[in-house]
């Protein structure tokens, strides 16, 4: 196996054009290197970016641009992000452990496609864009286009995940990620959703956005349910007929952390939390979480 560091966004781009098909990127490392362990990987090359300090960057403007080696430490900290992403922030600080956040990358996260990806359930709320990279160009995916199923997304073996744009929250909006796991931190979601709504009013809603993930081959939005809340409101009954169109656009697995019955089983009080925590925020006018991930 070869091992190549590049110093240039240029210089990695030539080798995956020369070489992609044999090709593994790597950045943090947190999810590849175990994968490389345990022998369901064997790439030809490694091809190491993490040494590409413009790709670390953030951008505010009409649309947030997060550079693809923005590290989950930096989303869950920083208090831009939480401001006009607290859904990305939240989830970005569920990832592992602080050690884990301080070097593991979104565009390693969202490049991973992992079913239970904690930050891609945030950037389908935010209507995501990744841009894809060659020599020949950049490639816009939109997030909900990107995942194709599990560990596999529209990235060619030429392209390189250079940057992520997201639209931040505005007045009225509340947004939320909550996520059921078998133990309070450093674990794999058994059940996460994201929920993004713009309120007129305490319980009238004029647009709804929700992605869950870990209940289906690739993290996912829930049109249906999202259009049940868009008309019904932040009612009891409205979140309930939610929850009923959200069991029927999902098809969760048994697998070591939970059976496909529990995950279904815990949606419908996390949809009621995520609702109840949306509309406080907007309330207040208060976006971002009040405490501050550890």
């Amino acid at each position: 196996m070869e091992f190549l560091n590049a110093t240039t966004k240029e210089q990695a781009l030539g080798w995956l054009a020369e070489q992609g098909d044999a090709t593994c990127v790597v950045a943090g490392g947190t999810d590849v290197m175990m994968q490389y362990a345990r022998g369901e990987l064997a790439p030809a090359t490694f091809l190491h970016i993490g040494a590409l300090e413009p790709l670390a960057t953030m951008r505010n403007g009409t649309a947030s641009r997060f550079g693809t080696l923005v590290t989950h430490r930096l989303l869950a900290t920083d208090p831009r992000v939480r401001r006009r992403h607290p859904a990305l922030a939240e989830a970005a600080a569920t990832v592992g452990g602080w050690q884990t956040q301080s070097v593991g990358t979104l565009g390693g996260n969202l490049c991973n496609a992992s079913p239970a990806a904690d930050t891609a359930a945030p950037l389908l709320v935010a209507d995501g864009v990744v841009d894809l990279t060659s020599t020949q160009g950049t490639r816009r995916v939109p997030i909900r286009d990107f995942f194709l199923g599990r560990r596999k997304v529209d990235r060619r073996p030429d392209e390189l995940l250079t940057a992520i744009e997201a639209v931040p929250v505005a007045p009225a909006v509340g947004e939320v990620y909550l996520k059921v796991g078998r133990r309070g931190a450093m674990v794999v979601a058994v059940a996460g959703l994201a929920l993004r709504l713009t309120f007129e009013g305490p319980d009238r809603v004029s647009d709804a956005r929700l992605a869950l993930c870990s209940l289906a081959p690739t993290p996912l939005r829930a049109p249906e349910a999202e259009r049940i809340l868009a008309q019904g409101g932040a009612t009891t009954e409205a979140v309930m007929q939610a929850a009923e169109a959200v069991q029927r656009a999902i098809c969760p697995i048994d697998d070591a952390r939970a059976t496909a019955a529990y995950r279904r089983l815990v949606l419908c009080g996390l949809l009621e939390r995520a609702v109840a925590c949306c509309r406080s925020r907007a309330e207040r006018g208060e976006c971002e979480p009040r405490e501050s991930p550890t």
